[in-house]
Parts: structure tokens; sequence; C-alpha cells
């Protein structure tokens, strides 16, 4: 017997169907990636096409992509009917770009790293990805030799 995808789905089921815990859910509903609608007695239902965005943003997890960059992607897609082929295609696309700067930035990490630990220099005096005297720090926070090799 064939699953229509508007059929609804409690959060129970969706929790076990998925694997993720109904706090989970309710947490990935807050930022808007998924949606429910309640029932007259206050309950939620989840329309069944929704365990796809669910396993869309598991897959994202594993990959190291944020909820906010999930977020992003997925405001290309509608929230309130089942999404088309085109839609899924249109996100793909999207997605296959941001994997393709992040596997950029892997490598050119890797570069990195295989070149500070290849050389065997050890040094706190000539290696290149040193940080005198926390000069970076005026460029601002984070990882700045690494968000610069990513901007290039």
């Amino acid at each position: 017997m064939s699953k229509d995808p508007e059929d609804r789905l409690t959060v129970g089921e969706v929790s076990r169907r998925t694997g993720v815990a109904i706090s989970a859910l309710h947490y990935y509903e807050s930022l808007g990636l998924i949606a429910s609608e309640r029932t007259t007695g206050n309950q939620r239902r989840y329309p069944r096409y929704m365990l796809r965005r669910i396993s869309l943003i598991l897959v994202a997890k594993r990959l190291g992509i944020s909820l906010t960059e999930v977020q992003h992607v997925f405001d290309t897609l509608p929230l309130d009917k089942l999404p088309t082929a085109h839609d899924w295609r249109r996100l793909s696309r999207l997605w296959h770009t941001q994997l393709e700067a992040k596997k950029r930035e892997i490598e050119q990490l890797e570069r990195e790293l295989m070149g500070c630990i290849g050389c065997g220099c050890l040094s706190m005096k000539s290696c290149r990805l040193l940080n005198v005297d926390d000069e970076l720090a005026e460029l601002g926070p984070g990882p700045r030799r690494l968000d610069a090799a990513q901007a290039a």
C-alpha cells in the first residue's frame, strides 16, 4: 500500500521514523527547517514529506554543514507543500556549490597542515602559520588565514 506524502504523522512517529529526538524536531521547527500543523487538541502533525527534509538535515550534519547553511538552502523550498522535482534539483545545485566550496577549504587546510607537519621544522620562529604577537587579531575573530584562503 502506497503512502501519501500528504499523510500526517505524529511527532512520535516522525521521531521513530527518522531517529531524531522529539526535542530536536521541536528545535528544527523553531528554526523553520520543518513545519507541522496542530490538531484541535493542539497536537503536532507533520506531513509525511517532512521526512525527506529531516533526512537532509541529518546528512548535512554528517557532512559538517551547519543548520544555518541548511536553513539558507531550505529557504528555496516550499514549507507548506510537497516540493517538486524541480525544487529538489534547485536545492541540489545550491548544495553542490556549498559542498564544492567546503571541499576547496578542506583541501587548502590539508595543504597547510601537510606543509607544516611535513617540513619537520617544529620551529616557532620560522613556521609560516605562526601568528607572532597575535597580529591577525586586527583582522577579526576566527581562523584568519583559513578565512583568507577560502576567500581567494
